[in-house]
C-alpha cells in the first residue's frame, strides 16, 4: 500500500509537469495561444500553434503582393485616366473637381467599407470576403467601360471599385503577419510592394491601351486581368484566425481607451494627410514648374517605383532594428525630404530624384501598420484594430488633397504652402510614433520587473501574460524612455 500511494503521487506530479501552465503561453514571439476548448473530462486545455515563420506563408505573401498590385496599384493609374478625361472632354459638362472626386471616392469607399468586410470575415470567412472584392472590382471596371455620363463614373470607377478594393484589402492585409515572427516586417514589406510595382506598370500600360485600343477596351482588359489574378489569389490565400484565436470584431470600442492605440491612430491620420498629397499632387507640381504632361506622368510612375523598391527594404530594416524604431525614423525622414528636397526641386532631374527617394519612405505606414499594430494590440485584436484604423483614415484620405489645392498660391512657388503642410504632417506622424515607442519600452520594463528579469532580456515581441499584474512604478520616466535605445 505505501508503494502504491507513492507511485500514484509520482504519476500525478508527472502529469502536472506535462501540462502547460498559463504563464508558459506566449503570443507573437513564437507561440500563440488559441481559445480554450472543453476536454471530455471537463478540464480545459490551451493549445499552442507557433507561426511557421515561412512555409506556406510565402505563398500568402505572393498572393498579397498580387492583390495589392491589382487593387491599390490599379487605383494609382487613375491619374492616366484623369488626364485623358480632361484632354478629350470625355464626359461633357463634368468639372476637374468632379473627376478628381472619382479618384478620392475610390480610396474613401475602400476604407469606409472595412467594418462590413471585417464582419463578413467573422461570419463567413476570409475567402468569402475576398470573393466579394473580386466581384465588385470586376463589375466596376467592366461597368466603367460602358459609362457615358459622369455619374456612371461615380458609381463604377468610384464607389464600386472602392468597395471591391476595400473587401480585397481588408480580407488580405492581416494574413501575412499571422504566418511570420522574426521575418514579419520583411514579408509584409514584400506584400505591400505590389501596389508600387503594379502602380508603375498599370500607369504606363493604361496610357498605351487607351491610345491604341480605346478607353472602353482598356477598362475591359483591366477588368479581366483583375478578375483572373484576384480570384486565383483568393483561392490560394489561407488565414490562421482559428489558430491564433483572432478577434474579428468590426468595431471594438475598448481599443479607444488605450493610449497606445490612440497614438497608432494619430500616426495613421497624419501620415495620410501627407501621403495623399504626395501621391496626387506630384504630377501636377511638375506642370507648375514648366514640365510637360508626359514628364509629369513619368514623375508619378517613378514615385510608385520608389514605393515598390522601398517597401521590402523597409521590412528588412524593421526586422533588424525594430519595427517601431524604423517606422518612426522613416516617417520623420519623409517629412525631412519634403522640406530639403521637394521645396527646391525646380528641374526634371531633381524631381526624378525626389520622386524615387521619397517613394521609398512615403508609404511607410502601409508596409508597417500590420506588424507594428500586432506589437501594439497583439495578433488577437489586430483585425479589429485595423478595421477601426481604416475607418479613421477616411477623413484624411478624403480631405488631404482638397486642403493642398486650397493652399496653392496664384503666383510664385504656388505649391510652397502645400509642400510645407506635407512635411509637417509627416513630422507630426513621427512624433506620435516616438511617443508610442516610449510606451512600448515602458511596457517591456514592466514585464521585466514582473518576471524578475532584466529589461535587456525582454524582447520587443513579448506580451503581457494572462494573469500578470504590471506595476507602472517599475518603468523609467517618459523622457528617459524617449531617448533610450532598444530594439522595439
Amino acid at each position: 500500500m505505501p508503494n502504491d500511494s507513492r507511485n500514484k503521487s509520482d504519476d500525478a506530479e508527472a502529469n502536472e509537469a506535462r501540462e502547460p501552465d498559463n504563464e508558459s503561453l506566449q503570443t507573437l514571439s513564437g507561440a500563440v495561444a488559441v481559445p480554450e476548448k472543453e476536454q471530455p473530462n471537463g478540464s480545459k486545455e490551451q493549445e499552442l500553434d507557433a507561426p511557421p515563420d515561412g512555409g506556406y506563408g510565402w505563398v500568402c505573401v505572393a498572393c498579397v503582393f498580387l492583390i495589392n498590385g491589382h487593387t491599390w496599384g490599379l487605383n494609382s493609374s487613375y491619374g492616366v485616366f484623369l488626364a485623358y478625361y480632361l484632354a478629350n472632354n470625355t464626359f461633357p459638362g463634368a468639372s476637374y473637381l468632379e473627376y478628381a472626386f472619382v479618384g478620392g471616392l475610390s480610396i474613401s469607399q475602400a476604407l469606409l467599407i472595412s467594418p462590413l468586410a471585417t464582419f463578413i470575415t467573422r461570419q463567413y470567412g476570409t475567402r468569402t470576403t475576398l470573393l466579394f472584392g473580386v466581384f465588385f472590382e470586376t463589375l466596376a471596371l467592366i461597368g466603367a467601360s460602358f459609362a457615358n455620363k459622369i455619374w456612371h463614373l461615380f458609381l463604377s470607377q468610384g464607389i464600386c471599385f472602392g468597395w471591391g478594393m476595400g473587401f480585397l484589402f481588408v480580407g488580405s492585409v492581416g494574413i501575412v503577419p499571422q504566418w511570420f515572427t522574426s521575418k514579419r516586417s520583411l514579408a509584409n514589406g514584400i506584400g505591400t510592394a505590389g501596389s508600387g510595382m503594379f502602380g508603375m506598370v498599370y500607369s504606363l500600360a493604361s496610357d498605351a491601351m487607351i491610345e491604341r485600343i480605346s478607353l472602353p477596351w482598356a477598362f475591359r482588359i483591366l477588368g479581366i486581368l483583375a478578375f483572373v489574378v484576384n480570384c486565383t489569389c483568393a483561392i490560394l490565400l489561407k488565414d490562421r484566425n482559428n489558430a491564433i484565436g483572432a478577434s474579428q470584431m468590426a468595431f471594438d470600442h475598448r481599443l479607444f481607451r488605450k493610449m497606445e492605440f490612440q497614438l497608432l491612430s494619430g500616426w495613421g491620420i497624419f501620415s495620410m494627410f501627407g501621403y495623399i498629397v504626395l501621391l496626387f499632387s506630384l504630377p501636377n507640381y511638375a506642370l507648375s514648374i514648366g514640365l510637360t504632361a508626359r514628364q509629369g506622368s513619368i514623375i508619378g510612375a517613378l514615385l510608385n517605383l520608389g514605393q515598390g523598391i522601398g517597401r521590402p527594404a523597409v521590412g528588412i530594416f524593421s526586422d533588424a532594428a525594430g519595427r517601431i524604431n524604423i517606422a518612426t525614423f522613416l516617417t520623420f525622414t519623409c517629412g525631412l525630404f519634403c522640406f530639403v528636397i521637394w521645396i527646391f526641386a525646380k528641374s526634371f532631374g531633381v524631381l526624378i530624384f525626389f520622386a524615387i527617394i521619397v517613394g521609398t519612405v512615403a508609404g511607410t505606414f502601409w508596409c508597417t501598420i500590420a506588424p507594428v499594430g500586432a506589437e501594439v494590440v497583439g495578433l488577437k485584436d489586430l483585425p479589429s484594430a485595423l478595421s477601426i484604423t481604416w475607418v479613421i483614415l477616411v477623413i484624411p484620405t478624403t480631405f488631404s488633397e482638397p486642403i493642398a489645392l486650397e493652399l496653392r498660391q496664384t503666383k510664385g512657388d504656388i505649391y510652397l504652402h502645400a509642400q510645407i503642410f506635407t512635411g509637417f504632417m509627416y513630422v507630426a506622424a513621427a512624433l506620435c510614433m516616438w511617443l508610442l515607442r516610449a510606451w512600448k519600452i515602458g511596457q517591456l520594463q514592466e514585464i521585466a520587473a514582473c518576471e524578475n528579469k532584466s529589461p535587456e532580456s525582454i524582447g520587443a515581441l513579448q506580451e503581457v501574460e494572462p494573469g500578470e499584474i504590471l506595476d507602472p512604478g517599475t518603468k523609467s520616466t517618459l523622457i528617459a524612455r524617449m531617448f533610450a535605445w532598444k530594439k522595439v
